[in-house]
């Protein structure tokens, strides 16, 4: 509830605790994730057996787009909260960020080869990606489309607000008098 609250509004998050909050803990996931998939994750992977290793190579390109996604979001809040970039063009659609597919499921996966740092990172990772989620939709709500006009609605409502004035009434044109 408290994550809703502080969420309220755009400028109350950014302006806020929890958007410094999430923008240090993301964007330190950003690049520790990237030191160990160039680093020792790279040279695990080279001994991981087949099937381990493909799964690696899949998850770790989901894994580096889904926090540069998420990476990419939270620099766009920071430029808003800095006068870099206007409120309404960061609320643009182009700008959402939104899950499309299943999360990743470390846990699914221990004791099937992959190294736990990996799974660690992939566990860690996808809890941000579903916070900023979570924070988009808050700041950001979908705007619902119009309902179509119905005119047999229209028709009926108008007949509704004649009725409640009197217009069937016979003796109405001479109450007017």
């Amino acid at each position: 509830m408290a994550e809703r609250d502080a969420v309220s509004t755009p400028e109350a998050f950014t302006g806020g605790k929890l958007f410094d909050t999430v923008f240090t803990r993301g964007m330190a996931l950003v690049e520790e994730t990237a030191a160990y998939l160039d680093g020792p994750g790279r040279d695990q992977s080279k001994t991981l057996p087949r099937e381990a290793g493909l799964t690696y190579s899949a998850w770790s390109m989901e894994l580096t787009t889904r926090l540069m996604q998420a990476a990419s979001w939270l620099v766009m809040q920071k430029a808003v909260r800095d006068g870099e970039m206007r409120r309404e063009d960061a609320s643009a659609r182009k700008y959402r960020i939104r899950r499309d597919e299943p999360p990743l499921d470390p846990s699914a996966q221990k004791g099937n080869g992959l190294p736990p740092r990996f799974l660690e990172l992939v566990g860690r990772a996808e809890a941000l990606f579903e916070q900023i989620c979570r924070l988009d939709e808050a700041l950001y709500p979908p705007v619902r489309p119009k309902a179509p006009a119905n005119p047999v609605s229209d028709q009926l409502a108008a007949l509704q607000k004649a009725a409640e004035t009197g217009a069937f009434d016979p003796l109405m044109i001479w109450r007017k008098k």
